[in-house]
């Protein structure tokens, strides 16, 4: 079955020339066209309030206003709208005058039709490529709002505002996270967000690479530098220019290649690999590491120079543990995903289901996450996810009982104590602890009996006789 054919492209002829544009218009209808002729600016304009049309050929010379006001009005109620002026030869200067308020181009007359055609089809193709790119820059601005939108944690929201207010600097930001908690999401999210979102976003997963395989990777390399070196190769800086540049796994580094980033890094210059020309790169660089490298720097691992041009805005990212009021929102987000991807109709997840996954503790963060949903999802034979879809790891961990298996601070950071409710519930444990002794209980809480009796009175609790 084929498909159906793009509407004709409507162009409006606004002439008060009525034989010219009947002349117009016929000449565009038969190239495939749809026109439509209106005789003043005036009835163009209030005809277009509800649909404007895809393009408008107007003349510049009309009695009701001229085509320059016809012009700035366009501009106010359809600023996008592309406009092809046409004109005498003795008012050039005015059309040109009508470019630089937004007019697309100009037809002198007697209109070729030649001409006609080629900067008609021509601005049109011009002003759908502006549409499809200001379309795209938009997908790819909100491409990444998924986790904002759904993220309850207060968490996962304090890293994406970070994101919001670092994205269209120039700083250099280095993302801290176990495996699979987003790092690389975060780093296209920078991107996306900042100035540099039409250059290049170039990736380096440094873990993956041996130490003289990653140096060529970053730097480049010229013909016959080394073995296997057949053919001149653009390293990762150069292809980064304009763009961001993405180091994941930083710290994994070899100490050699930590050197020559680091130059890097201060001057944005380097030389390829069996080359002494300098070479300059305007990139803005994210790193991202697993690893705690402070740590590494107190070990010797690990520049401590380099560590410091790296962690200029440092963005640590919570586990998927800390953000377990997310799960049930990202699993629904997976799940659309995986239902689209292998044309599946899973309705959601039971109760049960996303208990079982809130009680999980999730060592692969949001990876697993989503790798759990998708082979859910695959292998669902039911309308919805149930407990015996899940893993077996799952269908065995049961939800701890808040009062009974968790304690005060994991109760806090849940949001069902606050500071005053963990104060008395500490004050109660102690005062358990010393079988009532206000005097062993100041001393388990490193506080004088003095303050130990006013805390007591402050949260109404019972106090025993004098030991």
């Amino acid at each position: 079955m084929t498909s159906a054919n793009p509407p004709a492209p409507r162009v409006a002829i606004v002439e008060d020339d009525a034989g010219q544009a009947r002349q117009l218009g016929r000449i565009l209808e038969l190239e495939g066209f749809s026109t439509s002729h209106f005789a003043s600016p005036l009835a163009a304009l209030g005809a277009w309030l509800q649909v404007p049309p895809d393009l408008v050929l107007s003349d510049l010379n009309m009695p009701d206003m001229d085509g320059i006001a016809f012009l700035e009005k366009m501009r106010e109620a359809h600023p996008g709208l592309p406009v092809i002026m046409m004109t005498a030869f003795g008012s050039v200067d005015t059309a040109k005058q009508a470019l630089k308020l937004g007019a697309h181009d100009y037809l002198l007359k007697p209109i070729d039709v030649d001409e006609l055609l080629v900067t008609l089809r021509k601005v049109l193709q011009t002003h759908r490529l502006q549409q499809e790119n200001v379309t795209l820059r938009k997908q790819l601005k909100t491409q990444y709002q998924f986790e904002r939108a759904v993220g309850a944690a207060p968490a996962w929201r304090r890293v994406m505002e970070t994101v919001d207010a670092v994205a269209d600097s120039e700083a250099t930001a280095l993302i801290l996270g176990e495996s699979g908690t987003g790092k690389e999401l975060v780093a296209e999210a920078i991107h996306a967000r900042s100035a540099r979102a039409a250059g290049p976003l170039i990736k380096v997963h440094c873990a993956a690479l041996p130490e003289s395989l990653l140096e060529a990777e970053l730097f480049g390399h010229e013909k016959g530098a080394f073995t296997g070196a057949a053919a001149l190769r653009k390293g990762r800086f150069e292809e980064a220019d304009g763009g961001t540049l993405f180091l994941d796994e930083v710290g994994e580094i070899a100490a050699p290649v930590q050197v020559k980033l680091l130059r890097v890094l201060q001057q944005k210059t380097f030389e390829r690999l069996g080359s002494g020309t300098t070479l300059r790169a305007d990139f803005r660089l994210v790193a991202a590491t697993n690893r705690d490298l402070q740590a590494e720097v107190k070990a010797g691992h690990f520049r401590e120079d380099l560590y410091y041009r790296l962690n200029v805005i440092p963005i640590p990212l919570p586990p998927l543990r800390e953000r377990r009021e997310d799960i049930a929102l990202l699993a629904q987000h997976f799940l659309a995903k995986a239902n689209a991807l292998h044309r599946k109709h899973v309705e959601g997840l039971s109760d049960a289901a996303l208990d079982a996954m809130k009680a999980y503790g999730f060592p692969g963060n949001v990876r697993e996450l989503e790798n759990l949903v998708e082979r859910c999802v695959v292998l669902c034979r039911g309308p919805r996810i149930e407990p015996g879809d899940l893993p077996e790891a799952l269908r065995e961990v049961s939800a701890p009982a808040p009062d009974a298996e968790a304690g005060p601070l994991d109760r806090l950071w849940r949001g069902e104590l606050n500071l005053d409710a963990l104060e008395r519930l500490i004050i109660e444990e102690a005062m358990q602890r010393s079988r009532g002794v206000q005097t062993e209980a100041a001393r388990l809480l490193g506080i004088s009996r003095r303050t130990l009796q006013y805390r007591l009175e402050k949260h109404g609790l019972s106090k025993p006789a004098d030991e």
